[in-house]
């Protein structure tokens, strides 16, 4: 069977992952038909990350003041068994995006939960890669208050370790998204692994409850479990599919 087409290319970098150990009883209500709640080492994680959109094209077109902007999303992780077997995937609670233009078509096209607000972020960048020892901080701005996550990092960035907590944060290549019918959508996303800079500090200033729903207050009110910034690449996300 050909794959379905590109839906979406761009250049995701810099991503900055906060990640929270919950009890998976308050993400029963967003896992989408056909799909289940995935665990690393029977712990369930949702996170908090931050992230530069580069060079974005839809359908190949890049979008006029479109191409290069901020992402935050939380999100959290499920599988689904195709015919090669496990597809591990990704389910967004939220997404926050500085271009009221990418938000409407993510929500008309795929149903994801994405809103617009104004949006910031600071990189300690050295040619094409953070300086060493530097940090890489998301900010947005809701009703009137400027909200953040960051992440001091630690040492150079080296490769994935297989079986670690972080190769499962990153190694999810679907998505998946509730639709309003009760079925869901299945896209693919393709990226090759990332090498990661571990944390020596993350912090969170968040209005979970109003951005979130008051479930996430108390974990994301915590310290996160683990933080971790991942380099990036370019990626293609595929048009999506009904399950």
């Amino acid at each position: 069977m050909s794959q379905p087409g590109k839906f979406l290319t761009a250049q995701w970098k810099y991503l900055a992952m906060l990640n929270y150990v919950v009890d998976p009883a308050i993400l029963k209500k967003y896992v989408p038909t056909g799909t289940e709640i995935d665990r690393w080492n029977d712990r369930v994680y949702i996170s908090l990350v931050g992230f530069m959109f580069l060079d974005t094209r839809l359908l190949g077109i890049p979008i006029p003041f479109h191409q290069n902007f901020e992402e935050v999303n939380l999100r959290f992780y499920v599988r689904r068994k195709g015919p090669e077997g496990w597809r591990r995937g990704v389910v967004f609670v939220r997404e926050l995006v500085p271009r009221w233009a990418i938000a409407t078509v993510a929500r008309v096209v795929y149903n994801e939960q994405y809103s617009s607000l104004p949006m910031r972020h600071k990189l300690d960048v050295e040619g094409d890669t953070l300086k060493l020892n530097g940090s890489v901080e998301y900010g947005w701005r809701f009703k009137d208050r400027w909200n953040c996550l960051g992440v001091e990092t630690e040492g150079p960035a080296t490769g994935l370790t297989v079986g670690s907590e972080a190769e499962f944060i990153t190694e999810h290549y679907w998505g998946y998204a509730a639709q309003r019918d009760g079925g869901s959508m299945e896209y693919q996303v393709e990226h090759p692994p990332w090498q990661v800079w571990n944390a020596a500090d993350a912090w969170l200033d968040c209005d979970a409850a109003e951005l979130y729903t008051s479930e996430f207050v108390g974990p994301l009110g915590q310290p996160p479990d683990s933080a971790f910034v991942a380099l990036g690449s370019p990626i293609v996300v595929r048009k999506g599919l009904r399950i």
